[in-house]
This record gives C-alpha cells, sequence and structure tokens, in this order.
C-alpha cells in the first residue's frame, strides 16, 4: 500500500470518500495549502515523504504554485517514490468516478462523455438482450410470488407506472410491481425515506431485494431503458436537479439503466448532494464504458441484492 498526501482544497472529500480512501492507502495526510508559507508547505511535505513507501500527491488545488514550490515538486519527480496526480484522474482512478467542480471553469470533466459507438451499442444491446432473456425466464417463479403478495397484502393495481426520462430527455413508461399504498403521492412528489409510512410490509422486501424493480425488465426488452446505466428519474426531479447541478443532463446521453455503476458504489438518493455524486459515477460509466465494467456492475449488483443494502 502507498502513503497519501492531497495538497490542496478544491475538492472536499466525503466521509464515505475518505473511508474509501482508508481502504486503499497506508496514510492519508492532507495539506490545506492555500494561504500557507510556501517553506513551510515544502518542510511539511518532506517530512511526509517516505524512502521505503511510494507517496501519491494529488494536487487537489486551483490556486497559483509559487515557483519555488513548483521546483521542489519537479525535483520529486525524479525520485521512484513519488508520484503526482491530478484531482481528476486521482478520483477517476480511485475512487472509479468523474471530478466535477463546483466553480465549473474547468470543463475538462466532460471530455469523452459522448454516446456509445455504433459497435459499443451492439455489443451492449447483444449482451442485455442475452442477460434480460434469461433474467426474465429465472425470476419468473418470484415475479408470480410477488403478484400474489402484492394482491393479498395491498389490493389494488399490480403495476406502478411513472413517467421517467431516457435517453435525450424523451420520457417513457417505467414499470414496477407497486411497492406503496394507492394514495402514496397525494401530497405530491417525494423521495423515499426508510421508515416511509406509504411502503406497505411487503413493499419494503420487494424494494430492500429489488424485486420491485423486475418489470423493467419488459422496459429492456422494449428498448425503453438498458440493463445498465444512469437511474431514470422522474421530470419533476430533474428540473430541480438542473437548477443545482450544471451539466446533470449529460446522463441523458445514453439509456437509463434497470442497475448501474452509481447505484452499485453510492447507495443514497435523497437529495441534490447525493444526486450530484451519483451523476459523478454516472459519468464515469459513460466515459469508461466497457464490457468488463458491464460485468463488474452486475457482479456488484448482485452482492448489493444478496447484502440487502438497497439502491
Amino acid at each position: 500500500m502507498h502513503n497519501l498526501l492531497i495538497l490542496g482544497e478544491q475538492h472536499r472529500f466525503s466521509k464515505l470518500e475518505i473511508e474509501e480512501l482508508e481502504e486503499k492507502f497506508l496514510n492519508i495526510n492532507f495539506i490545506a495549502y492555500k494561504d500557507m508559507d510556501t517553506d513551510y508547505i515544502i518542510q511539511l511535505i518532506s517530512d511526509l515523504l517516505s524512502d521505503s513507501e511510494k507517496t501519491i500527491i494529488v494536487l487537489n488545488t486551483k490556486s497559483l504554485i509559487p515557483n519555488e514550490l513548483l521546483k521542489y515538486l519537479t525535483n520529486n519527480i525524479k525520485k521512484n517514490n513519488v508520484e503526482y496526480r491530478t484531482i481528476q484522474s486521482f478520483m477517476e482512478k480511485y475512487l472509479l468516478k468523474s471530478y466535477i467542480p463546483d466553480d465549473l471553469v474547468d470543463i475538462s470533466f466532460l471530455e469523452k462523455v459522448k454516446p456509445l459507438s455504433f459497435i459499443e451499442k451492439t455489443i451492449k444491446f447483444i449482451f442485455e438482450y442475452a442477460i434480460t432473456t434469461v433474467l426474465i425466464v429465472l425470476t419468473l417463479p418470484l415475479m408470480l410470488y410477488a403478484i400474489y403478495r402484492i394482491k393479498k397484502d395491498s389490493p389494488g393495481s399490480i403495476l406502478f407506472k411513472q413517467k421517467r426520462v431516457g435517453k435525450d430527455g424523451k420520457e417513457f413508461d417505467c414499470i414496477k410491481f407497486r411497492s406503496m399504498h394507492l394514495d402514496a403521492e397525494k401530497n405530491g412528489a417525494q423521495f423515499a425515506t426508510d421508515d416511509d409510512e406509504r411502503i406497505y410490509p411487503w413493499g419494503k422486501i420487494m424494494r430492500t431485494t429489488r424485486i420491485d424493480e423486475l418489470p423493467q425488465l419488459w422496459n429492456v426488452l422494449r428498448g425503453d431503458m438498458h440493463l445498465i446505466g444512469p437511474r431514470p428519474e422522474r421530470r419533476v426531479w430533474i428540473e430541480q436537479f438542473e437548477k443545482e447541478i450544471p451539466y446533470y443532463n449529460e446522463r441523458h446521453i445514453i439509456k437509463p439503466g434497470l442497475t448501474g455503476w452509481a447505484q452499485v458504489l453510492y447507495p443514497y438518493g435523497a437529495n441534490a448532494y447525493d444526486a450530484q455524486q451519483k451523476l459523478m459515477y454516472d459519468l464515469y460509466y459513460i466515459k469508461h464504458w466497457s464490457l468488463w465494467l458491464e460485468l463488474k456492475t452486475i457482479w456488484k449488483t448482485i452482492m448489493v441484492v444478496l447484502y440487502r443494502k438497497g439502491v
């Protein structure tokens, strides 16, 4: 394991991010950098460097680096035990998410955010169509049992159809097993919570195990969704997020998914902050799409379901 030295505070690391980094690095140190004496910064860095352990220095600052400090850092490049990374490349390599700056002066994070190529879409279609067909066959008994329990626990409609925003901002009917009481949104749209009284007992089990989303396999076969991609949101939330999160619409460059990279790595979603965190994972998925990433997402989804973490 290597040592990690984060120079600057351009990106404020969340508790979840720090916990992830603690599993990957031997020691983690932060140097605020701003308004600090250059000689003092050099001394701090020098004290933290090790001859026996490799140190990764993350340039997490948008401030101009003084010549004296720049010279010191340049000289250390020659050492085999020092590696420099920008905050953008560091987050993509070690946190598997794309960095989005708060001030958006630098929009380099949008580099490589583009639709899948014809070959990539063909590979993804064949891969997902085969898996989706198998999943429908394998889960058919479970879906029949879910229908029975819904009728027993909460008489009424079995399926719940809701308009969701898909590729290029176009809406489609997203199908789910109904997990809430019939009058769940009599007071308007709102995020579900852990102890949401609108969710009946079997509905809670379905949401935790993601059984309620199995009907979306038909959305995949119909071409509304991918098996893997950014989760589809409602128009009301997207309009709100777009006001607070610039470039939120970039996630609509591909079809939404039944599961996704953001869902398996960031299992929260109650406000705009969570939406921005998920956007970072969604952009990473779009930028680094590969068949291997598809397989990793499926495996992590299975782990989420087995350990009942929910998404």
